[in-house]
Formats: structure tokens, sequence, C-alpha cells
């Protein structure tokens, strides 16, 4: 049975056999409780602590035996069940709806607010330029959209022959979310690629405006991005300055490591990001459904697009799932 011929060493071992066997029977079931009550969370840590105890009276008895080997291994069993990472459920899940999501928003929500300024005036400086000199739309738009601009077409109401909306819906959600995983990106140079972003994307935004304004065709693209534009641009401003908060914790970790100032910063704004995926989601079936519909009038795009982005406001802000408190009746 082990190493050690000592009969009171072998007593001890065949005396606690049983109750090892019940500790192990324990152990195992305790690897699949995926949400244990409490009584079993007491009875696996009784379990953890008493195997242990044993493990280090049999090591002293019998060194190198096969009880101690047994032991070794079911309590390393049990060690690796009891500190296992929290399983996510149900009500970690709405914890982060509820909780996470509005409280990483209002981190960066003046660094977001500063980027939504500049997005605007990088809008009207595109618009300015390509009034003034209209050959620089070649800079921001391919030759096919430039010649069919200039022949009285826009290319907006033209992406429903690419295929069925839920085929673009899915293009465009994935067009989406690689330009804001762009941003946030960026943002972690120093914060100056998510200004580059934002820039660019604004002088772009206002430059198609001016230059399908020149032809006519203005009010029809503004149509076009009324439903999902608001959404799809807040979106954009919100993940770089996520990504310009992660920049801030590599140059300002302050008393913790750049790693670890990095970990702590991008694990507070895994929500948001999973909220921005979300959110464009529902920007790109608008823009695959709604926006290429010439049908659809202005009035509805503008009510659609107002709502989801006060729809969006009020869950970042914390007030779409806020808890009514129920009244105490004394």
């Amino acid at each position: 049975m082990g190493v050690s011929n000592d009969p009171e060493a072998a007593l001890w071992v065949r005396k606690h056999a049983p109750q090892w066997q019940q500790l192990a029977a324990e152990t195992a079931a305790a690897a699949h409780h995926a949400h244990p009550s409490v009584e079993q969370a007491l009875r696996t840590l009784g379990a953890y602590r008493t195997l242990a105890r044993h493990l280090a009276t049999v090591r002293s008895l019998m060194p190198g035996s096969l009880p101690a080997a047994a032991l070794e291994r079911t309590c390393a069993q049990l060690h690796t069940a009891v500190n296992r990472p929290r399983h996510f459920g149900r009500a970690e899940w709405l914890r982060m709806v509820r909780e996470d999501v509005p409280a990483a928003a209002a981190t960066v929500r003046v660094t977001t607010l500063w980027l939504a300024a500049l997005l605007v005036a990088s809008a009207g400086a595109g618009w300015w330029l390509v009034s003034r000199y209209p050959e620089l739309v070649s800079l921001i738009a391919s030759p096919q959209m430039i010649d069919g601009v200039e022949h009285g077409h826009l290319w907006t109401y033209q992406i429903l022959n690419l295929g069925p909306p839920a085929l673009l819906s899915a293009r465009i959600f994935s067009n989406n979310v690689m330009v804001t995983l762009a941003a946030f990106c960026f943002g972690t140079l120093v914060g100056l690629g998510a200004f580059y972003m934002i820039a660019f994307n604004g002088l772009m935004l206002g430059g198609l405006l001016a230059f399908t304004h020149q032809h006519g065709l203005g009010l029809g693209l503004l149509k076009f991005t009324l439903a999902h534009g608001p959404v799809e641009l807040s979106v954009m401003c919100l993940a770089a300055a996520a990504g310009t908060a992660l920049g801030e914790a590599l140059i300002r970790p302050g008393e913790f490591t750049r790693s670890e100032a990095l970990r702590q910063r991008a694990a507070q704004l895994g929500p948001l990001l999973l909220a921005c995926a979300l959110l464009l989601l529902g920007s790109g079936l608008i823009e695959g459904f709604i926006s290429p519909r010439p049908q659809i009038s202005i009035p509805v795009r503008i009510g659609i697009g107002l709502g989801y982005w006060t729809l969006m406001m009020l869950w970042l802000t914390g007030r779409l799932f806020r808890r009514t408190r129920r009244p105490v009746i004394s």
C-alpha cells in the first residue's frame, strides 16, 4: 500500500480510506456545478480543507506512497474546481448591460464629445474644400462614384442590387465593425490615430455632401443617412474615445505598471465595445432594410434615426434599464 511499514500509519490510512472515497466523489461533483448553491459551495470548501489536511498527514507518514499520490491528484482537481473563474451567467449579463456599459461610457464621455466636435468641424472643412476646389473630390471618392453623380445617379440607392437586404445588412455590419475597431485600435497610438480616423471620416462626409449638392443630389445623400447615420457616427466617436483612454493608460499609468494599467482599463472598457457592436448591428439592419429604399419618406427616416439615437443615449447614460424601486408601505 505504500513505502512505509509502520502499522500505525497503515491503520490510519485504512481508517480514512472510506472518507477519501467520499471526498473524491464530492470532487467529481464539484467540477460540474455551474451554479452551486450556498450549501454545495460550503460542502466543497469543507472537502478541500479536509483533503489538504489529510494530504499533509499522509506525506509525513508515508511520503511517496500510492495514497499520497491519489490524495495529491484529488486535491489538485478540487483546487481547480474551487479556483475556477466565475461562470458568466444571466445575472452577470444583466449587470453588464445595466451597470458596466453606462459606467464605461461615463469614463470616456468628455473625450467622446471632443471627438464628436472634431467630426463636425472636419465635415465643415470637407464641405468648404470641395465646394471651393471640386477637383479634390477625387481624393475621397472612386471614379465610378464621381461619374455616377455627374450623370445624376447616387450610388447609395443602387446597393440593393448587390443582394438581398439580409445579406446586405451583414456586409454593412462587418464593415462598420472593422471601421469601429480601427478607430479603437488607432486610439491606442497616443490618441493620434483616433483623431486621424475621426477627422478623415468627417472630411469625407462633408466632401461627399458638398459634391452631391453641387449636382443636385445632396438631399438624396442626406436622406440616405438620416436613419442609420446618427448612431453609426456616434459609435465611431465612442470607440475612438475608448481607444484614446487605452492610450492614456499607457502614457499615464499612475501607480500601476503600464501593462497593469492597460489591463485594468481594457477590462473596464470591454463592455462598452460589446455595446458598440450591438448598436452597429442595429445600424446595419437599418442601413440594409430601410436606408436604400427611396419610397420611405424623410419624416419616417428622421423618426427612426432620432428614435434609435435616443435609445442609444438612454442605454449609455444608464436610464434605459434603470430599476424602479417599489414604495415601502409602512
